[in-house]
């Protein structure tokens, strides 16, 4: 996928300042609330139009804001701070926008795009079945030829922004026996009959991505509408998840960082026997430790971030995997030491830490599981490790 330049220093230091002052105001007041209440706060999520992000990788001439991969992920890591979730609720309703201007006909770009970039209508990416995760090329909804189009039968299972999205990339079989050589994609309209909104699923948190579901029962879409032909939608899909796997990394290392100053601040001025207690040499260790592996974590992704810009499709696939398998995993223990750091403080809603913690649970499946991750790293060692002679002793 060919990659945007990006916009000036200037004018994206500009961006961020509106972006933190958007988030301060009309997100951070709020995070709780949609947290205790089970909000999925779609308002809130469109209003983020008015500051562009609805099209952020979106170039200018078709009413984006033309960022680079690696700007929007500075966007990204704002948001995510206050609450990943709903970065992350933005992003996919972004990603749809983002889809349809690069690979859309003229029609679907005038069907659809001025509404996803207003935020009137929020959009969805569904690769997921209730059966069907990990192994995408066995997913079982169905596209039929019919008369003018096609006809689409299947369910959707934990999809992000399904809640309320209805402009959808829904990806489908159109043969049975092909696996991955069958699959296509097709822009869905959430409006249209044949479309069944599923309720929300009820998880622990996390609610601002509005997983739901839904199914398409003899769901008719026309010869426009199908985005990837048969044979290319695997492909399609396979090509946009290494950089969702790199913002996801990313996300996670934004929540690490947050609660890490939280935790160093509150460690510098709390004090015990005499002392504050970062000078506890068993604390500060904690501390220093989350620091490290934030590190590590920030350096697998920004080069995976580097490839992507680069627009080494190949490369990318290792260097996502990486990223999003050691973020995610360090995400967990380090926000937990953080709280740990603050004590029963560390527990207040205030801080944000225990929102953050299930959002770096849902982190570890969305976008490829970690044991996916790890099976890609894996997959690689061969090609990798095996082509150099090792280095060995004569006995």
């Amino acid at each position: 996928m060919s990659q945007l330049a990006g916009i000036g220093e200037e004018d994206f230091n500009a961006l961020l300042g509106r972006v933190q002052e958007f988030r301060d105001d009309k997100i951070a007041p709020l995070v709780i609330q949609w947290e205790q209440e089970r909000i999925f706060p779609i308002d809130t999520i469109s209003a983020s139009h008015e500051l562009g992000l609805l099209g952020m990788e979106i170039e200018p001439a078709l009413g984006g804001l033309g960022l680079s991969f690696g700007q929007k992920l500075k966007v990204l890591d704002l948001l995510s701070e206050v609450s990943m979730p709903y970065a992350f609720s933005l992003v996919n309703s972004h990603n749809v926008a983002a889809r349809l201007a690069r690979h859309g006909t003229e029609e679907l770009r005038h069907r659809f795009l001025p509404d996803l970039l207003s935020g009137q209508r929020l959009g969805s990416t569904a690769l997921t079945e209730p059966g069907v995760g990990s192994d995408f090329s066995a997913i079982t909804t169905l596209a039929a030829p019919d008369a003018g189009g096609w006809r689409l039968n299947g369910e959707k299972a934990w999809i992000t922004n399904a809640a309320a999205s209805d402009v959808i990339v829904a990806y489908v079989q159109t043969d049975s026996d092909a696996r991955s050589k069958g699959i296509a994609s097709f822009v869905i309209d959430g409006t249209k009959d044949g479309f069944e909104r599923l309720d929300p699923y009820g998880l622990i948190g996390s609610h601002a991505i509005g997983t739901a579901g839904f199914r398409l029962n003899n769901y008719f879409a026309s010869e426009d509408e199908l985005l990837a032909p048969p044979g290319e939608g695997f492909t399609a899909a396979l090509t946009t998840i290494n950089e969702a796997r790199t913002y996801v990394a990313s996300m996670c290392c934004s929540m690490v960082e947050a609660s890490l100053r939280s935790a160093v601040s509150y460690a510098c001025e709390r004090e015990s026997f005499g002392r504050p207690i970062i000078e506890h040499q068993g604390l500060s260790w904690q501390l220093a430790h989350v620091a490290n592996q934030l590190e590590a974590a920030r350096a697998l992704t920004n080069r995976a971030v580097g490839v992507i810009e680069e627009g080494d499709n190949r490369a990318a696939i290792l260097c996502a995997a990486h990223a999003k398998k050691f973020a995610t995993e360090m995400a967990e223990p380090a926000l937990t030491a953080c709280a740990q750091a603050m004590g029963a403080n560390g527990l207040k809603e205030e801080h944000l830490i225990g929102h953050r913690l299930t959002a770096a649970r849902v982190a570890n499946y969305v976008d490829g599981t970690t044991e996916i991750m790890t099976d890609r790293i894996a997959m690689s060692l061969p090609a990798q490790y095996q082509s150099t002679p090792a280095v060995s002793v004569a006995s």
